[in-house]
Parts: C-alpha cells; structure tokens; sequence
C-alpha cells in the first residue's frame, strides 16, 4: 500500500480536473484583464501572490488535515492567538529577535494543534465539533490575553514587521517562505512514507490500521502540522499588516478549505494533490484580487465565490463516483 505512489489509478480524470482548473484561471485573468488593465501588470501580480502567501501557508495544512478524512474550523482562531501573542511578545521585548518571535508564534500553534488532536486521534471526537469548540476557545483567549485591546503598528519594532515587508532579490518574502513549504510539502507527501501512511488512513482507515500503520499517531500528527503552519501564518498575518486584533483572520478557515476543495482534494480523505492545491490557492488569490478590481460589490463577492465552491465540491463528488467505477471495472477484470 504504501509503495505506490498515491493517485496513480486516477491520473486521467484528476489530470483533466487539474487541466480544467488551469484553463479555468486563464480564461479569467483575460476577461479581467480585457476588464483592467492593471491586472495582469508585474507590480499586480506579484501584490497577488504576496496577498495569498499565507492562505498557501494553511492551505496545505488543511491538506494534510482533509486527506486523513478530517476538518479544521479553528485555523482562524489560531493565527489570531498566536499572533497576538506574537505581537505582545514583541511589543514589550523590541530587540526580540525576529527569528524567535517566529518561534513564538509557531509553538502557540503547535500547542493548538496538540489540542485539536488529542480530543479527534485520543477521545475520538468529530473533527467538526472538536475544531468548532476549540474554534470558539483559541478566539475567547485571545481576546482574554489582549483585554480586547489591539496592537498597532507603533508598537511592534521595525525588525519583526519586516518580517512580512521585507523583499530578497525584489520578491517579496512571504512569496519565498510560501513556495519553499509547497516544495516541502510536494517532497513530504510524496517521497515519504509518513506522507503516504496519510493517503492511507485517509483512504481506510481500518486497513491501514490492520496493515500496521499507527492511526492514531498519523491522525494526531496532521493536526499538529496545520496547527504549527497556522502558528506561522499568524505571526506572517501581524507582521505584513501590523496589527493584532481579537477578530484576526476571522473566517480564514473557510478560505484554506476552499482552496483545497478547489484543487481536486477530497473531501473525505485519501486523495489528492500539491500541484491541485496551488491552483485552487491562486484561484482564489485571483478571484480576491480581481473582482474589487473590477468594482464587483462584496456581497456579490461572496456569491460568486460561494458558488464556485459548490461546483468544485460537487465536481469532487463525480470525480469520486468515477473513480469507484473506474476501479469496479478492474476488478471484473
């Protein structure tokens, strides 16, 4: 089972999915390109890719956490602690070092994570309800911590919000630390064999726990990773736009999922890709981008995207069906 490099009986229709996607995200960049011209412009594109550096951050933690058959709404909440605990770390130590502050924020997720895990891997606890009370939990001790107050830019040393500002070789570095996780994350899911007992658990789980594969562990450990990514997207989210406030990231969670959904991850686990989950990351960095460029009000901001997501899921869900008939077939064989 887990000498096979997952995915290989579906190439072809998660291939065209992928395909389609693509085509999907060119056609849109021209019509609002013919829309604005500004879109499409080098100081445009790279303002996009920099705005959805982070959602590519917890987007592939939320991969790691889907593929096992699993969900996690309290991300949001996450970055909005670890980042205000980041930013009063830093608001009252100024010469704290920025790579410590980092550590900071990426230990507090960590700690999430533990969390989130123990009450699905140890007390067997739905994703869904475990993550929406730890949601509700990780959001009230930031307001708790922070009194309800904000912490602003004037507070935070120059040294921690270049953090999110700073460029290396004119790109920015939220660019930089969003590609090198994704190339992590393309070699960890698929040259190794931790990446692949997770396709496993999340394709069954009671198989994998029968060929010897600790299920519990694996559960536990994608949590802890999409709480240690969320730990850093939060203290990236406080770096690039200077402030710490209690409703931070509210509903980032939604986003993360969305741009898995998008790139062909299913939803009940077991498949799966990272090359998917860029394209459904920079499609929603686009439609971001674009539709206030083209002056589409928020409301049907959020129509539009909603709508799309309802597609891709259901568009899972045939894939899915085509895949099970797909392998029916061989076996009649």
């Amino acid at each position: 089972m887990l000498n096979s490099k997952p995915e290989k009986k579906s190439w072809n229709i998660n291939s065209f999915r992928q395909l389609g996607l693509l085509g999907f995200i060119i056609i849109i960049c021209i019509i609002i390109q013919a829309r604005n011209s500004e879109f499409l412009s080098v100081k445009n594109i790279f303002d996009l890719l920099c705005d959805d550096s982070i959602l590519g951050v917890l987007a592939v933690g939320m991969m790691s956490v889907i593929l096992t058959g699993g969900i996690d709404l309290s991300i949001g909440s996450t970055i909005a602690l670890s980042g205000m605990i980041t930013a009063i770390s830093v608001a009252r130590i100024p010469s704290l070092n920025p790579l410590v502050a980092v550590l900071i924020g990426c230990a507090v997720g960590f700690a999430a994570g533990v969390v989130n895990g123990f009450l699905i891997a140890k007390c067997n606890i739905p994703p869904f309800i475990a993550t929406l009370g730890t949601m509700d939990i990780f959001r009230g001790l930031t307001y708790a911590i922070s009194g309800g107050k904000w912490i602003s830019a004037y507070q935070m040393p120059d040294s921690f919000k270049s953090i999110g500002t700073a460029k290396v070789c004119g790109i920015s570095a939220l660019i930089i630390i969003a590609a090198v996780i994704l190339a992590i994350a393309y070699y960890f899911f698929n040259y190794t064999r931790t990446g692949r007992k997770i396709y496993a658990v999340g394709s069954n789980r009671e198989s994998a726990r029968i060929t010897g594969i600790d299920t519990v562990k694996i559960v536990w450990l994608v949590y802890i990773i999409m709480g240690v990514l969320a730990g850093l997207a939060g203290v990236l989210w406080v770096s690039k736009y200077a402030s710490a406030q209690g409703d931070t990231a509210s509903g980032e969670e939604m986003f993360a999922i969305a741009a898995c959904v998008l790139g062909g991850i299913c939803i009940t686990g077991g498949s799966g890709k990272i090359s998917g989950l860029i394209l459904g990351t920079l499609f929603i960095g686009i439609l971001n981008n674009a539709l206030p460029m083209i002056h589409v009000s928020t409301f049907w901001q959020n129509f539009i995207e909603g709508m799309i997501i309802l597609f891709a899921v259901l568009m899972g869900i045939y894939v899915k069906r085509q895949n099970e008939k797909a392998a029916l077939k061989r076996r009649k064989i």
